[in-house]
């Protein structure tokens, strides 16, 4: 092994608000904020540590790397995740036993939730 993976940092225009929306999403909350705001770190959640880094520019494409959360009911989970101030294209798919919906945060990242049988 080389390495572990310690942080997935999101790049963000305003990384408290963004870590405000995942914080609520994922159950956790800031833990940390660090070089005057450039970074904010969230709890511990399921294992992982979100970081969010200030950036000047906005986000511009589709994601390369995205995160997929799995939940336990898609429409209970949609309903909270936009009133969180996230976003739906309304689609909805289908593979073997998992159903999932790619949404956005509140920058425009996409994420995927997801309930499978499975």
């Amino acid at each position: 092994m080389i390495g572990r993976v310690s942080f997935m940092t999101i790049d963000a225009t305003d990384p408290d608000r963004l870590a405000a929306f995942w914080g609520a999403m994922l159950g956790t909350e800031i833990e940390e904020t660090s070089d005057e705001g450039r970074f904010v770190f969230l709890g511990e959640a399921n294992g992982h540590v979100l970081s969010f880094q200030r950036v000047p520019e906005p986000k511009s494409a589709k994601n390369r790397v995205h995160l997929d959360v799995r939940v336990e009911e898609l429409e209970e989970a949609t309903d909270a995740i936009l009133a969180l101030g996230g976003s739906w294209d309304g689609k909805e798919l289908t593979l073997d036993d998992a159903r999932w919906r790619t949404l956005k945060d509140p920058e425009g990242n996409e994420f995927d939730i997801f309930v499978s049988d499975g």
